[in-house]
């Protein structure tokens, strides 16, 4: 019986240090643009980055789609920058925010509304905000660019590198492989957002995102309270 081989795992942690490491041995400190989500998931990722990079943060996030959240989000954001640049000597990081329009993650999410979080909608909306990271990157001459995204446990980092990657690709500008959850990444993110109390969310930021949690958290507490009775 022919046995079938299972797809080896990338793991672009390694990845991400074999190329950090031979960037160091040419003595070089390139220019990244980090794609951000948000400030609890930026923490790590700075603090991780600032050590080998130049960095500019971007803000590019029409997922987010009540405005007010995301003006908090990008507030909280732009704080996580200012608190980090007093503490570095040898660098400090920018940030840059693209055009805040809902109306292209509409668009994009047409047809997908019922989607699970996670699928199908979830990818085109990676591949909305990294063909967005990867175009700045290209247009302001950076050397590379990533995402925060990949610290994230619900968030699948072979899809976000295979996007970013393609995204890269098309533009002509590296995409930095990446799984920031990696080695404590995502712990040390949890703490580094307690620390300096960072406004930290429970959704995704879009509508639909934001419906499925409520859901969920109704069907819990309706568990619960039959549980007790």
């Amino acid at each position: 019986m022919e046995q079938q081989q299972s797809r080896k795992k990338e793991n672009y942690r390694r990845q991400m240090d074999e190329i950090v490491a031979r960037l160091q041995a040419e003595g070089r400190r390139p220019r990244l643009l980090l794609h951000a989500c948000c400030a609890p998931c930026s923490t790590y990722c700075l603090e991780l980055l600032t050590q080998f990079f130049d960095v500019t943060v971007l803000f590019y996030n029409p997922n987010i789609t009540e405005a007010e959240e995301y003006r908090k989000r990008l507030e909280e954001e732009q704080r996580l920058i200012e608190i980090f640049n007093r503490k570095l000597t040898d660098t400090s990081i920018e940030i840059s925010e693209s055009r805040y329009d809902p109306e292209a993650f509409f668009a994009m999410a047409k047809g997908l509304e019922k989607e699970p979080e996670g699928g199908e909608r979830c990818r085109k909306c990676f591949t909305l905000r990294l063909n967005e990271a990867a175009r700045v990157a290209a247009a302001q001459s950076f050397d590379f660019f990533t995402t925060t995204l990949t610290i994230s446990p619900l968030k699948n980092a072979d899809v976000l590198n295979e996007i970013g990657q393609a995204a890269g690709e098309a533009c002509g500008v590296a995409f930095l492989p990446s799984d920031f959850k990696k080695k404590n990444g995502f712990l040390r993110s949890t703490q580094l957002s307690e620390e300096l109390d960072l406004y930290r969310q429970d959704y995704c930021g879009c509508v639909y995102s934001k419906a499925e949690r409520s859901c969920a958290k109704c069907r819990a507490e309706a568990s619960a309270s039959c549980s007790a009775g």
